[in-house]
């Protein structure tokens, strides 16, 4: 099956859906992607709430379900399956479809703690979540070097700014569902930072794809896009570092910026990394962000591979999968995130 590049034209990247590997597309063949390591479930697409690994803790972000899901109809969350020999943490790859309930899923950090926390946000083109090549494998390597990983499981479809294949256009909804996820997930994350071993000053994001929007959104957009619901939405949702993977949906039609994402200068350091052979991202969406964060006085540090395509995370044994966790390691050192 052929990966379908949902753009627009020039860098609508609405559909990293692909961000995992899987074709996102209902009962459609679907390509492999990743998992945690326990028994493999079947294959296939299932109705049902997809559950962290054994032992992880998975929370509900919000006190009395999701904020502006009246009107909203759309089938039961469902966990697409696929085998997948190539996966870091087992042999099979997960996404998530139609969540309306979002969560989020605290891998505590391993060995010396060292205070930090990072929010990942998995790709999938607001159409799906990918929970295991750009979820649960990242976590796992996240707290293996001494950072709490909250894994966020956000809503979608049409959450965010995404591609609307009926329409053959790139359509921007009312409520952005997905950012009111993200911000009210920071804002537990830092709320809880006691109860969690971390500090409140040390809890950055992680986002790939259509998650690298979060990361860009959740860095400028500080003040709440939904109405606040307990002393929660009081504490500040702005991260402290921010890194996204291959972004998407900043770069518009024609190579120009979005012109909803405004470029702040109270925006955190960021580490940007893409690939210039990227079939679904472009790299203008991360050359445009790094450029704008720069004019606004922020700092930015930009990888840009030759080779890689789109959603490469730690599996595949070559660049820049086996480059980018040395260079992460060095900007977070740098950042004070990490220790000598």
């Amino acid at each position: 099956m052929s990966r379908r590049t949902w753009m627009a034209v020039g860098c609508v990247a609405a559909a990293a859906a692909l961000a995992s590997g899987f074709a996102l597309t209902r009962g459609a063949e679907v390509q492999p992607t990743a998992a945690p390591a326990a028994a493999s479930p079947a294959e296939g697409q299932v109705a049902g709430v997809w559950q962290a690994p054994a032992g992880i803790r998975q929370l509900p972000i919000w006190p009395d379900g999701a904020p502006d899901m009246a009107g909203i109809s759309q089938p039961p969350e469902s966990v697409l399956t696929r085998h997948s020999p190539e996966a870091v943490d087992g042999d099979y790859s997960q996404a998530v479809f139609d969540v309306s309930e979002p969560t989020m899923s605290v891998f505590p950090a391993r060995g010396q703690n060292t205070g930090a926390a990072i929010v990942v946000f998995p790709g999938g083109g607001f159409r799906a979540v990918v929970v295991t090549l750009e979820g649960t494998e990242i976590c796992n390597w996240i707290a293996a070097r001494g950072i709490t990983c909250i894994l966020s499981k956000y809503r979608v479809p049409r959450s965010n700014h995404y591609f609307d294949q009926d329409l053959g256009r790139a359509v921007t909804p009312d409520v952005p569902r997905a950012l009111q996820d993200a911000q009210r997930t920071i804002r537990l994350v830092r709320s809880q930072a006691d109860a969690l071993g971390i500090e409140p000053d040390k809890i950055g994001v992680m986002g790939f794809s259509a998650g690298g929007y979060l990361v860009a959104q959740t860095s400028n957009i500080l003040e709440p896009a939904y109405a606040p619901v307990d002393a929660v939405d009081r504490v500040s949702s702005r991260p402290d570092f921010a890194i996204a993977f291959f972004p998407g949906h900043i770069c518009r039609r024609g190579g120009v910026f979005a012109p909803d994402l405004p470029v702040s200068e109270r925006a955190p350091p960021t580490f940007l990394i893409a690939a210039w052979d990227d079939p679904t991202n472009e790299i203008c969406n991360s050359t445009l962000y790094a450029r704008a964060l720069d004019q606004a006085g922020v700092p930015a540090e930009v990888h840009l591979f030759s080779t890689g395509g789109h959603a490469f995370g730690l599996r595949r044994d070559h660049s820049p999968d086996t480059v980018w966790p040395g260079l992460l390691e060095t900007w977070l050192r740098e950042r004070g995130v990490l220790g000598d």
